[in-house]
């Protein structure tokens, strides 16, 4: 990724992070900004939102569901079934108990640079998790390069020219708030401080160090800033932490920087490149171009690629390991306490992030872990595991609280505290996600045939299903079992009566994830030989589970029980589709009439929507088998979301100059499915198969992939001309047989 000249806008910072501390410098020549993150920087504290009563209006709320009075029921699960306190303050909970992820602060410079500017170029070396910016000043070359390491919790910036006594600046460090103690000498820069609690007091503690080194020149300092001037290079490493990870903060940033003075960029960094590329690497990708357009400046190719993706295959190349380096960057599964990467992945330049930078768990923390296990990132899951593992306890109480059931379940967000309650509102806070996190445990082990994971596990699961199969109703109609109240994600529909509803139920959405929960559950005492007398009677619910699809009068997949009226046809939430991903119900190979049905309502929904929903409809279109259509997609993906330099407003989803999706604002989800999406074009293996090229776009008629990772812990290198596979390779244990389709037969192969 390059650029010919500085940030504007946060939109067009790079993103550089090692999952703990991360950095977003512009670019500019002389008052440089580098926005400084840290992954556990939430404001809030742990906090008691389930409302102890909720579970008495269950059997009310039932009620008026029975009678079709979904209007009426929606007015008490708005009255009684929703937080207690003041949930995620409609998105903005930085004052709230519920809290938000927010920027660590800025490292501000003040350069002295007199000339004027030639050659300027800013990059972002996604192979080596480096960012540079190069300019010529009178004859003479700097240079600026930053990283934040993988070998070190540390940020690291060095400045140098090839002229000596050339680098003169001032820097400081700014936060907006919260900042209680600032110690500045010629050499080093501390502080600390402590975010708000939500409740009046002090919740987490922070501290953050920067030390200074410099070759030639002289330091000093003046108003909180330490000013170099003349020197011959210089090395800035940036430390920072919270007492998240049980530690005092200051005490930490001391001690990653303690060793600093005997530092030198050349060493820091070749450790940090090594450790970074054994991930990286795991994985390449190559689809030939007619024209190389690489020379062209990221933002200009963006929107060449989005005029025409056929000329530019690369860039699909570059947008697909950019998903994985943000991947890679944005959690530290080797951290006992890592955290997944939220909304925001780790990168936020606000206190009041958008939608708190949570976890948002009807699709946008589940689509940020889509592409790990197929990208060979499988190490990268785990965080987002354990948080799922951590909030099933929290789950316990809110199973209690709101239907007296046994088990566990989480609504539809979440934070490091372990929120696990109800929105404030009905129509997007009242859907269960807690089958849906169960995905991922179960996809993990898909993956990775680890026994002794899913083992660990399993107690999950079965608390999971456990809630389910208490609270399930069997609805009048057909005698299914059914979840109620429930809603389909953020949607509503119109009443025969003409009233406007959300809540409902049996969502499709939710027939399809108690059956896919149901069914893991069963797998897993097969598997682990536990003779669970539990899996039996979830095998006997299950004979009265609604289908996975109920097909419409107009041939799409109902989203609902009853065939309501739309109220939004091209609504961004396609969540009725989950039996098609990331499920595995609807297939064009299995079954083909609900495939069929599931395209026509895709054709109804529009490829239009935010800047995830467009990367959840690239996945759909792929599971369809429908490459050209996938392409399409991501074109629309890869919409400059942009008028000019100066303005983002009123254009819509789509991606930024840096690349980051634009819901908008910025989101990281939409990245990890666009890249999930282009994974699965090229493969796929839910269908009891390894599919090679299953969604080949025309314009990708040759290429090679090496190193995707297919359900049963196999690895798949494919090469291809003309759209047909020349040759394939496919790792696992020694002596397997495997199933693979490829040009159009299915083959056994023995590995």
């Amino acid at each position: 990724m390059w650029y010919d000249k500085p940030a504007v806008r946060w939109e067009e910072t790079l993103p550089l992070g090692n999952g703990q501390v991360g950095m977003m410098p512009d670019g500019k020549i002389l008052d440089e900004s580098i926005v400084l993150n840290e992954i556990s920087m939430w404001s809030g504290s742990p906090e008691e939102p389930n409302n102890d009563n909720a579970y008495k209006s269950v059997d009310s709320i039932r009620k008026l569901l029975f009678a079709g009075k979904n209007d009426e029921a929606e007015m008490l699960v708005n009255k009684n079934f929703v937080t207690k306190g003041k949930g995620s303050g409609h998105g903005k909970g930085a004052g709230v108990p519920y809290g938000c992820f927010q920027n660590f602060g800025y490292l501000n410079f003040l350069h002295t640079i007199p000339g004027e500017v030639s050659q300027y170029k800013r990059t972002l070396d996604l192979a080596n998790a480096t960012a540079t910016t190069s300019f010529e000043v009178n004859g003479i070359r700097y240079l600026r390069e930053y990283f934040t390491s993988f070998d070190r919790n540390i940020g690291v910036i060095r400045l140098s020219a090839n002229r000596k006594g050339a680098i003169t600046f001032a820097t400081h460090f700014y936060r907006d708030e919260n900042v209680s103690h600032m110690k500045v000498t010629d050499t080093e820069m501390m502080w600390h401080g402590a975010l708000p609690d939500g409740k009046g007091g002090e919740g987490l503690r922070f501290a953050g160090k920067i030390k200074v080194i410099t070759k030639g020149g002289d330091n000093m300092t003046y108003d909180h800033q330490i000013i170099v001037k003349n020197a011959d290079e210089v090395l800035i490493v940036f430390a920072a932490s919270t007492d998240y990870y049980g530690h005092r903060p200051e005490e930490a940033v001391e001690h990653l920087l303690t060793d600093a003075s005997k530092w030198t960029y050349k060493s820091l960094w070749k450790a940090h490149r090594q450790q970074f590329r054994k991930v990286f690497h795991r994985v390449s990708l190559r689809l030939d171009d007619n024209q190389d357009k690489t020379n062209i400046p990221t933002d200009q190719r963006i929107q060449q690629f989005f005029e025409d993706p056929t000329q530019d295959n690369a860039m699909a190349v570059l947008y697909y390991q950019f998903g994985r380096y943000l991947s890679i960057s944005s959690t530290a599964p080797k951290e006992e306490k890592a955290l997944p990467p939220n909304l925001q992945g780790l990168w936020a330049h606000q206190i009041q992030t958008p939608w708190n930078g949570d976890y948002h768990l009807n699709v946008n923390a589940q689509m940020n872990h889509w592409g790990g296990e197929v990208n060979n990132l499988s190490a990268y899951h785990k965080p987002f595991i354990n948080l799922i593992k951590r909030i099933a306890k929290e789950g316990e109480k809110t199973a209690k609280a709101y239907y007296n059931a046994p088990g566990w379940v989480v609504y539809m967000m979440t934070n490091i505290w372990g929120y696990s309650a109800p929105g404030e509102q009905a129509s997007w806070g009242a859907s269960t996600a807690s089958g849906w996190l169960c995905n991922h445990l179960w996809e993990h082990y898909q993956f990775t045939k680890d026994e002794n994971y899913l083992a660990e596990i399993y107690p999950v699961l079965k608390g999971a299903a456990a809630f389910y199969h208490a609270t399930l109703i069997k609805e009048p109609k057909n005698g299914w079992w059914v979840t109620a109240p429930s809603v389909s994600p953020e949607n509503a529909f119109k009443m025969p009566n003409g009233k406007v509803a959300s809540v409902v139920m049996g969502p499709t959405i939710d027939n399809q994830i108690v059956r896919e929960l149901y069914e893991a559950v069963i797998k897993a005492n097969d598997v682990l030989q536990l003779e669970d007398p539990f899996a039996k009677e979830l095998e006997q619910q299950l004979l009265d589970v609604p289908p996975p699809v109920i097909v419409s009068r107009s041939g799409r997949v109902m989203e609902w029980l009853e065939d309501y009226a739309e109220i939004e046809p091209q609504h961004r939430h396609v969540s009725h589709l989950y039996g098609l991903y990331p499920a595995h119900f609807i297939s064009p190979v299995s079954t083909p009439e609900w495939a069929e049905a599931a395209k026509k309502t895709l054709l109804v929904r529009g490829d239009e929507g935010t800047g995830w929903s467009r990367a959840w409809k690239m996945l759909f279109w792929a599971r369809l088998h429908d490459g050209d259509h996938a392409l399409e997609i991501l074109r629309q993906l890869l919409k400059p979301a942009f008028k000019d330099e100066t303005t983002y407003e009123g254009v819509g989803a789509g991606t930024y100059p840096n690349l980051f999706c634009a819901h908008p604002p910025f989101q990281i989800d939409g990245n990890f499915g666009g890249s999930a999406g282009i994974a699965e074009m090229l493969m796929q293996s839910h269908d009891g198969y390894i599919h090679l090229l299953p969604a080949l776009p025309k314009a990708w008629h040759r290429g090679e992939v090496k190193g995707l990772k297919a359900r049963g812990n196999y690895t798949v290198d494919i090469q291809w001309k003309n759209g047909w596979v020349t040759s394939y390779k496919v790792y696992g244990k020694k002596g397997e047989t495997v199933d693979i389709f490829v040009n159009g037969e299915k083959i056994k192969k023995k590995i």
